[in-house]
């Protein structure tokens, strides 16, 4: 998978949690602190969020950031799941 394939991936897996969680884009924004235009230009491919931004959607979202990336060898998941622990561990 390329980058620009993993990164629609991850503009897809977020706009499909935010829709799961009967979130609109606005509701979104006052959970997260993130703008409304941000997540709506995430949601649409047009922006690559960084990851204080993942973070935020993920934690107003309530799911685990890792739902967002997709499934690679075990290998890859290990690396991530590490730096996912890393980041969880200093914020």
């Amino acid at each position: 998978m390329t980058l620009e394939e993993q990164e629609k991936f991850v503009c897809r897996r977020l706009r499909a949690e935010r829709e799961n969680a009967h979130l609109s884009q606005m509701e979104l924004s006052l959970e997260s602190g993130v703008s409304q235009n941000m997540i709506t230009y995430i949601e649409n491919g047009k922006r690559t969020p960084t990851l204080s931004t993942i973070l935020k959607l993920c934690n107003a979202l309530k799911i685990d950031p890792s739902v967002l990336f997709p499934k690679r060898d075990a290998k890859r998941q290990a690396a991530k799941n590490t730096v996912l622990d890393l980041v969880k561990r200093y914020m």
